[in-house]
């Protein structure tokens, strides 16, 4: 599948989804798209389909209950920095599907003087780093004889998606270049 189609479905899928979130304020009779929520009061837990919670959160309603998204994600370049140059650490499946979608919102607030873009600029360098040192490794990996399977408790499945058409390409690179082995 497409890369750009493969990551819509997966946040499509993201988004339906739960997310637990602690209430702001009391909400009652709330009818979001389709989605209703009849009463909650403020300090109480709640588990909501991700895009209503993200709504909510976005309107002040509610606290999100996961780490803050930029702490998600020094902790991963932290890892990453100390594995060898052909190790890798794991990320959680929906890892740069929250990574893409923190970065939109802290844009969109920095334009609305919600955020401030230093904020917006620090997430970005840390997860260009982050892919940087993830993609040099998975096309070293992917130009060994290393299989998927052996990677796969520690790939996203854009990254497996990556090192599958890496290693691909690499072979049919090796082919071009010396033929077929005998």
């Amino acid at each position: 599948m497409h890369l750009k189609q493969m990551l819509e479905r997966r946040e499509r899928e993201y988004l339906l989804g739960k997310a637990k979130v602690t209430m702001r304020s009391d909400v009652e009779n709330l009818d979001i798209g389709d989605f209703r929520i009849d009463r909650l009061a403020a300090g109480e837990m709640a588990e909501l389909p991700r895009w209503v919670a993200d709504e909510l959160e976005g309107l002040g309603m509610v606290d999100g209950a996961e780490e803050p998204f930029e702490i998600e994600i020094y902790k991963a370049l932290s890892k990453e920095k100390m594995m060898g140059p052909t190790q890798l650490s794991s990320l959680p499946p929906d890892f740069y599907i929250k990574m893409k979608r923190r970065l939109d919102r802290l844009s969109a607030w920095a334009a609305e003087g919600r955020s401030r873009r230093e904020d917006v600029e620090k997430l970005r360098a840390s997860s260009y780093d982050l892919i940087g040192m993830r993609l040099s490794k998975l096309l070293s990996l992917s130009s060994s004889s290393t299989p998927v399977s052996v990677l796969a408790d520690r790939l996203t499945p854009e990254e497996k998606s990556y090192f599958e058409m890496s290693q691909t390409m690499s072979k049919e690179w090796k082919q071009a270049l010396l033929g077929r082995p005998k």
